[in-house]
């Protein structure tokens, strides 16, 4: 049986904290597609480092270059800021076993802040932007800002377009067995809800398993 909807949410999927389902979509829940988490790093205005966490986002490009799609950088944000007067920031994917240090620098963001020390984690400089980047990380994209669009023209969310210009990926990064393995990229599955109750489970990190050869 498969369960039909449309972009109005339905009366049982009750609100669980203030402003739920204006920074995200109830659909967002049902759906529960995994999406790559990792830290994006940007300069504050004082230049000190910024770190924030973040999923939403895929990757693509052509012979025209390689882009970073950040579906959903809210535009209260630091990083939304950062990103907008700097021009430019870094992705930094790190394997899972870092999650809560990157959690930690959730909660301690002031302007005064180093929140890659705060995350117990060790910034080193770009290759060819100003923002930094993490020692840590198996794979660091530096990216120049694309573009900027209002995702839904309710001055929440944007969908910020990075060009990537520099790539810094470990060795050992490009077999199967390492990237399908709790070595390398965690994902972000998302509260996910019932289709017909609205009633869900908390979020969990994921990584991912080899099943066959394509």
């Amino acid at each position: 049986m498969k369960i039909e909807l449309n972009a109005e949410r339905p009366e049982n999927f009750r609100v669980e904290w203030d402003g739920q389902y204006d920074v995200f979509s109830y659909l967002e829940f049902v759906c529960s597609v995994p999406s790559p988490m990792f830290l994006v790093t940007t300069r504050k205005e004082n230049g000190l480092p910024n770190a924030a966490m973040q999923a939403w986002s895929c990757f693509g490009g052509d012979s025209g270059g390689y882009f970073a799609v950040m579906q959903g950088v809210m535009q209260r944000t630091h990083t939304y800021k950062n990103i907008l007067r700097e021009k430019e920031f870094c992705i930094n994917f790190l394997a899972p076993q870092y999650y809560d240090n990157c959690r930690e620098t959730v909660f301690k963001n002031d302007n005064q802040a180093d929140e890659i020390a705060i995350g117990g984690l060790i910034a080193e400089p770009s290759s060819v932007i100003g923002a930094p980047r993490i020692r840590e990380a198996f794979l660091t994209m530096e990216c120049t800002l694309e573009s900027h669009t209002d995702l839904s023209g309710a001055g929440i969310n944007s969908m910020i377009v990075g060009r990537v210009c520099h790539v810094s990926v470990d060795s050992n990064h490009g077999s199967i067995a390492n990237i399908c393995s709790p070595n390398a990229f965690m994902y972000n599955v998302h509260s996910p809800k019932d289709a017909q109750t609205g009633l869900g489970e908390t979020s969990a990190v994921a990584a991912l398993s080899f099943l066959r050869e394509g």
